[in-house]
């Protein structure tokens, strides 16, 4: 009976260190890749079978409360914002003087008419503080060892994936596979991370592609230019108004 109990024990040990590990590893990942705050300048290629289209913008968060994005090209395009502040987002386009909320009915709509929709830019989550962790094994991609992670949402979290399976790399912790779930367990999208970089003293992925699992050949490529963490940017920062001011909007952290 001691022999039995002791085994029981151990797995428990076992199964909770496991976990531990888990939470840890997402939490370095995330890390890697976030701060208090950030800018970047980025790089946007849509790409289907009978066309492409290139959208340039920048980009300035605050936490996981407040953003605001400003379109910087093309020319159809530019000066065009958009701001999220909590669980409110709004697009503001110059030309016609025209302020719009995004509502539910447009929420699933694809941003900017890429494979992101409105809906993962405010309800992804936090991969450390909404979702549960579990090593499932180690597989190498690219070339490196990487723990394979799955994430499941936390019970009463409003976030759009019903699972995530992430690739993380062992030695500098960059996240270098994603496989996105639907809540009935089908693959939705998966993102490969690709052109390993310095950026401003981080080791980091500055090539995102996303491939729909339903349309393959449907690609969407977004490529960090520069990015900087952990910048100061006050809250008024991320206003109706200073969406308003279009390509004027000062990003000069």
């Amino acid at each position: 009976m001691k022999r039995v109990m002791l085994i029981l024990l151990t797995v428990v040990f076992t199964l909770q260190a496991l976990a531990q590990d888990a939470t840890e590893i997402a939490r370095r990942a995330y890390l890697k890749m976030e701060g208090q705050s950030q800018y970047a300048q980025m790089t946007m290629q849509v790409q289907r079978p009978r066309w492409s289209r290139t959208v340039k913008f920048k980009f300035a968060s605050k936490g996981t409360d407040y953003a605001l994005v400003l379109i910087t090209a093309s020319a159809k395009e530019q000066g065009q914002t958009f701001l999220m502040i909590k669980n409110q987002m709004w697009m503001y386009n110059p030309r016609v003087n025209s302020l719009i909320k995004i509502g539910p009915s447009m929420m699933s709509q694809g941003w900017m008419g890429s494979d992101y929709s409105n809906d993962e830019l405010m309800n992804e989550g936090s991969i450390v503080k909404d979702y549960t962790h579990k090593i499932l094994g180690s597989e190498k991609i690219q070339g490196r060892a990487c723990w394979k992670i799955e994430l499941t949402p936390k019970p009463g979290k409003n976030i759009v994936w019903g699972k995530q399976i992430l690739w993380i790399e062992k030695k500098d912790y960059l996240i270098l596979k994603s496989e996105l779930y639907d809540e009935d367990g089908y693959l939705v999208k998966t993102q490969i991370a690709s052109d390993i970089k310095n950026m401003h003293g981080r080791i980091i992925p500055t090539k995102f592609t996303i491939i729909p699992e339903e349309e393959p050949e449907n690609k969407t490529i977004l490529t960090i230019v520069d990015i900087k963490f952990n910048v100061n940017i006050p809250n008024s920062f991320f206003t109706i108004q200073n969406m308003r001011r279009g390509m004027n909007i000062n990003f000069n952290f």
